[in-house]
């Protein structure tokens, strides 16, 4: 097994894996009958309290300052590659704020604006409590962070949050989330917080393509901003 890059998740190395068991992990304190489009049965303050914090991000976590920064830094230089190396960083869904301290160290010049829907990180961690899905910034990023975030939201709310990611990015978009084939195949549901919407990639395509390009490895490019992409630099 190898850690992913994902909000509480984890993958297997066998791309070749039986299909879950639907389950739930409820993490975070759930309040049944307290509906929210963040999980259908938990408000974002119950949902993503301290208990999620313990279960998805503690000792074996998904992810440590390590992998995020090979991952911040393969981000960041690619930027760099086209010219477009940030000035400005949003970081939505920002939780352990490894992005924004990864940022800190290494471009201290770089100005990060981290945000989270969690009470708990943000009082903790130091973000702003903004919830993507309602939340138009005010201003532009030439980087936005989303990662590991969409795959909360319903259909709805994530349609309105890529719409607000697209209104917020100058130039690029680091995007990951699971889709549907990722939960039947790689994803291990021992060690994931399995109680999400599960989409497909084209429903997350249909829905961004208005707005940005896809280049692969999560980067996708904003229409209109500043990178030009070779032909085969694009995914599609």
């Amino acid at each position: 097994m190898r850690l992913d890059r994902s909000r509480s998740c984890k993958v297997v190395e066998s791309s070749i894996r039986r299909q879950p068991k639907a389950r739930f992990v409820y993490a975070g304190g759930f309040l049944v009958g307290d509906f929210d489009p963040y999980g259908k049965e938990a408000s974002p303050k119950h949902r993503f309290g301290a208990e999620y914090y313990r279960k998805f991000y503690g000792k074996g976590g998904v992810h440590d300052r390590r992998k995020i920064a090979q991952l911040a830094s393969a981000v960041h230089q690619m930027c760099a590659w086209w010219d477009v190396a940030p000035r400005s960083v949003l970081d939505v869904g920002a939780g352990l704020g490894l992005w924004r301290d990864w940022y800190r160290t290494n471009h201290p010049r770089v100005k990060v604006v981290s945000t989270d829907i969690s009470e708990h990180a943000c009082a903790k961690y130091g973000h702003e409590h903004r919830d993507i899905a309602t939340w138009t910034p005010s201003r532009q990023f030439d980087l936005v962070i989303c990662h590991g975030v969409l795959q909360y939201p319903d259909d709805a709310a994530a349609t309105s949050a890529i719409a607000n990611l697209a209104a917020a990015c100058r130039n690029v978009m680091y995007l990951e989330v699971p889709t549907t084939l990722d939960f039947r195949t790689i994803v291990d549901p021992d060690a994931t917080d399995m109680d999400v919407h599960r989409r497909s990639g084209d429903w997350y395509r249909k829905r961004l393509d208005p707005y940005f390009v896809q280049a692969g490895a999560g980067l996708w490019v904003r229409r209109g901003g500043g990178v030009l992409l070779y032909e085969l630099e694009r995914s599609r």
